[in-house]
């Protein structure tokens, strides 16, 4: 019984916020997921990213573990799901990128945050930023269907994770007025980007719905077992490994809908993803976190 409220109050925050957006939208009030969505990205998650790397108090040998099994996962996840692909001959722009990255920014931090606290939440900022970069490199490139990869040098949250890490590296520290503006322009990242969350599933007009579900529940058992597998292959502490998989088995990002409308695939399949497996974490998230606490 304590086990099962524990889990309901760190889950429910997410679902709640994410619902506030989704409300918001359906009584006509109008949101500008655009703009907000750029304010996060090139703005707020760059600076939670670079304070949350140069304030972190992790290990540098358990950070360098961490990191290099969130690659070596993300790394496994796409050479499986790739093979999903192509075996149930799915459209390579379309499928492959929404079911190799999940929400790691909108659910996984704040699900790390309330689950295992400010330990908890800055492994999941490491965790977000490989994805990051990965995603912004290969995710793109695969969406676009080529292109060079290094256009995420542009990208704000690519600096800020490189900055973040060296200065986490040398043990750098910015003045402390300008850690604490930066730390207030972060704070805003994780319920900005809930919120959108629930308003763009409310705008999505979602297709392909049967294949959307087996998709989804191939994408979670994947990994699942990827990033738990992993974890225990580079002997992560308790924690580091609960955040490996929380984070790795997040559902599909709107970002990935986002991308697929920008880029010419079947934004209408992305869009019926995002909402199937979504509406599955809210079942198998609880169930993970059980299991991980």
């Amino acid at each position: 019984m304590n086990l099962l409220l524990t889990v309901t109050e760190i889950v429910a925050p997410v679902f709640l916020l994410a619902a506030v957006g989704f409300l918001w939208v359906r009584f006509g009030n109008e949101y500008r997921v655009q703009f907000v969505t750029q304010l996060t990205m090139t703005l707020s998650v760059p600076c939670l990213i670079f304070t949350a790397l140069m304030k972190t108090e992790i290990e540098p040998q358990a950070l360098t573990a961490l990191s290099l099994a969130a690659a070596a996962a993300y790394g496994a996840v796409t050479i499986l799901c790739l093979a999903v692909v192509r075996l149930a001959r799915l459209d390579r722009r379309t499928y492959l990128s929404p079911i190799i990255f999940g929400n790691t920014g909108n659910i996984g931090l704040p699900l790390a945050l309330f689950a295992f606290g400010e330990r908890g939440f800055d492994y999941a900022v490491v965790v977000f930023a490989v994805m990051a970069i990965y995603s912004f490199t290969f995710g793109v490139w695969l969406v676009a269907g080529g292109g060079s990869p290094l256009k995420a040098l542009k990208e704000p949250l690519v600096w800020a994770t490189a900055l973040g890490g060296l200065f986490l590296w040398q043990g750098w520290q910015t003045p402390a007025f300008l850690t604490n503006a930066l730390t207030l322009i972060g704070q805003i990242a994780v319920p900005l980007m809930l919120i959108t969350m629930g308003v763009a599933i409310a705008r999505l007009h979602p297709g392909h719905l049967p294949r959307a579900v087996w998709l989804s529940l191939v994408k979670l058992a994947i990994c699942l077992g990827v990033a738990a597998g992993i974890g225990l292959w580079f002997g992560l502490d308790r924690v580091a490994l609960a955040v490996l998989v929380l984070q790795i088995s997040t559902p599909v990002a709107v970002t990935s809908y986002l991308l697929a409308e920008k880029y010419g695939a079947d934004a209408d399949a992305v869009a019926g993803l995002v909402v199937v497996s979504t509406l599955l974490s809210m079942l198998a998230l609880p169930l993970t976190l059980a299991v991980l606490l």
